[in-house]
């Protein structure tokens, strides 16, 4: 029988967590994007918490899907998750789908808000104040911009873990106690979808400059389909790229074939 204390999580574990944090980026692919940096700092936390294969294999896969946020705020969505993981691993009724989809659901607001604060205004604010040291001949101009954007990151990165898994512990607790978990889960489910949706509509990027002349009358088709159904052909190609990994078709296949099918079609003119 397990110990339960040997699952609990302790802050030379969140310790471990935040050094692994800083290589989220390091395995940066554009099939799951952070993913792999994400299931790799979640490593040391799936290792203490799940003693059997099959339950580590599950929480490592869970941990390997699409992920994709601001890195200087990412650790809070670390500690959230690292405190359902806990919570998952103790209780057998937990849900744990609702672990996937509490990330997708943070992933969105916390990169808007880590991308302007942090990349559109600490990172400017940073260069203009080592630049005006640097162009006046000061080699300190290099060691103020490193540590006027880096002091801020660092600190964000540390406080944002350990809140966040100190207010998803007690969040989870409450929330278990109360049954309102299946409500949260469902909520973040929808949160999650509207995400994916708005991914699919800002990042897939597909048009046609199909144009048909009657006369002096043109009319573009990319115009109509606009005024019909806004993003729909970024949609069909998603759905189609869904189908053809639902039916086990190799990522990197899909990939050249979209390449390929672009090439055909920007020299004939479909795109």
């Amino acid at each position: 029988m397990t110990d339960p204390s040997s699952q609990e999580i302790t802050r030379k574990d969140l310790l471990k967590v935040f050094w692994r944090s800083l290589r989220l980026l390091g395995s940066f692919n554009f099939e799951r994007m952070q993913a792999l940096g994400y299931v790799h700092t979640m490593i040391p936390i799936i290792k203490k918490l799940y003693k059997t294969k099959e339950d580590t294999v599950a929480a490592l896969k869970r941990h390997l899907l699409f992920f994709n946020t601001a890195p200087w705020l990412a650790t809070f969505i670390f500690g959230i998750t690292i405190a359902m993981e806990e919570q998952n691993a103790k209780n057998k009724d937990f849900d744990s789908n609702s672990i996937e989809s509490t990330k997708i659901s943070l992933m969105g607001p916390l990169a808007a808000i880590g991308d302007s604060f942090w990349w559109g205004t600490f990172r400017l604010l940073a260069a203009g104040i080592g630049t005006s040291l640097t162009v006046e001949g000061n080699p300190l101009g290099l060691l103020l911009y490193v540590l006027v954007f880096n002091v801020p990151h660092y600190l964000a990165r540390y406080y944002g873990l350990f809140i966040g898994y100190k207010v998803g512990a007690s969040f989870l607790n409450k929330a278990m106690e109360s049954g309102i978990m299946q409500k949260i889960t469902y909520g973040a489910s929808i949160v999650g979808l509207m995400s994916v949706g708005a991914m699919t509509a800002t990042m897939v990027k597909f048009e046609t400059p199909l144009e048909f002349n009657f006369g002096d009358a043109s009319i573009k088709v990319q115009e109509v389909l606009d005024q019909i159904f806004p993003a729909i052909l970024p949609l069909a190609v998603t759905f189609f790229v869904y189908y053809l990994l639902k039916k086990e078709v190799k990522i990197m296949y899909v990939i050249l074939g979209l390449l390929a099918f672009g090439i055909v079609a920007s020299l004939i003119g479909l795109m």
